[in-house]
């Protein structure tokens, strides 16, 4: 099989050419953005047929293409049927869009491609990267009647801070993520909780449930739990290490150890509610379950507040406090493709008019 891998150089990227490596999969797309040193010793090693890049580099490769679109015309230059979207943020949406069009299965780790268009999504070409909605797709093929899906967070950076120091965080402080390692917007949605909402969310077009929710379990070893009709329960367990669901993602079936087996007997894990108080975004869960189109206007704020952020004209508190403004003035549902997009640009320049 050969695969078309976007988002080459992060950390789904790197994992997923683990994966190749080790299976003996054909890379035949590479896509990164702006880290071109390493996409080229990626492109020295795997040896794609086309590789695009954010910016202008040394590739070794019979096609070489630029930019976001450049993106869209390599995916309708490839063979590969899989498509394996690692892109992060807002950019993300327009390929997942395009590879279904043309007819391709998606592993999805672009969180944003579902919450921003899941309205306008086949799900059934995609098959979910997030170690969340890949534990929920193992309990459930036990064939039982849930109840009920659960989530776990980690809590983020800030889960231990008192609140009065939260707004302001650094951050140097926001990126200190107790668990691992991460992409810099990715660790500031986990401290925000935005991270958690979108993945709800995921969890809602994913699986055609409003019943869903999320608890902190610190420790990140219990990723997802489901509660069953008849009362019954049960949770999905392993070592933090996305090349599992990446594995399940290109090959299907696994029938061999993928991760190090857990230690059951050092296994500790509580769980907490998730505090509004801590993690103000959270107050708006429940009505974006039930208005699922408006995810567009809750990413798009995000976005542009995180810029904010990263700037220095918004606290830490500011990005929570602008993604509900933003949903507040713009009680918008698109009815199409286009919308979004037009919705898009609306949201950002509101947050950045704030």
């Amino acid at each position: 099989m050969k695969i078309a891998l976007l988002g080459s150089t992060g950390s789904i990227g790197a994992n997923t050419l683990a994966i190749a490596r080790e299976f003996g999969i054909e890379v035949e797309v590479l896509v990164a953005g702006n880290n071109t040193q390493l996409l080229q010793k990626q492109v020295a090693e795997f040896k794609p047929r086309i590789v695009v890049s954010a910016k202008e580099g040394d590739f070794d490769a019979p096609v070489v293409l630029r930019g976001e679109e450049g993106i869209l015309e390599a995916l309708e230059m490839a063979e590969s049927n899989l498509v394996v979207n690692a892109l992060v943020g807002f950019v993300g949406v327009a390929p997942t869009l395009k590879a279904i069009e043309l007819g391709k299965r998606v592993a999805l780790a672009n969180k944003e491609s579902l919450v921003v268009a899941g309205k306008f999504i086949d799900t059934s070409a995609i098959v979910p990267i997030d170690s969340e909605h890949f534990a929920l797709w193992y309990i459930l093929r036990s064939g039982f009647p849930p109840k009920r899906l659960i989530i776990t967070a980690s809590g983020g950076a800030l889960r231990d801070w008192p609140l009065e120091k939260l707004q302001s965080a650094t951050l140097e402080d926001v990126l200190r993520h107790p668990n691992w390692s991460m992409g810099q917007k990715i660790t500031i949605d986990s401290a925000t909780m935005v991270n958690k909402l979108f993945e709800i969310l995921e969890g809602f077009w994913l699986f055609g449930t409003k019943d869903i929710d999320a608890v902190i379990e610190p420790n990140s070893k219990i990723h997802a739990a489901i509660e069953f009709v008849d009362g019954n329960a049960m949770l999905h367990a392993s070592e933090a290490d996305m090349r599992l669901p990446i594995a399940y993602a290109l090959l299907g079936k696994v029938e061999k150890e993928i991760v190090k087996p857990l230690d059951i007997l050092g296994l500790e894990c509580s769980f907490k509610a998730i505090d509004p108080k801590r993690y103000p975004i959270w107050q708006i869960k429940d009505a974006l379950l039930e208005h699922p189109e408006r995810g567009v206007v809750v990413n798009a704020a995000n976005e542009a507040a995180i810029e904010r952020f990263l700037a220095g004209s918004f606290g830490f508190l500011d990005i929570a406090k602008a993604i509900m403004k933003a949903w507040e003035a713009f009680k918008v549902e698109p009815k199409s493709v286009d919308e979004i997009f037009a919705i898009d640009k609306e949201v950002r320049a509101y947050v950045e008019a704030l």
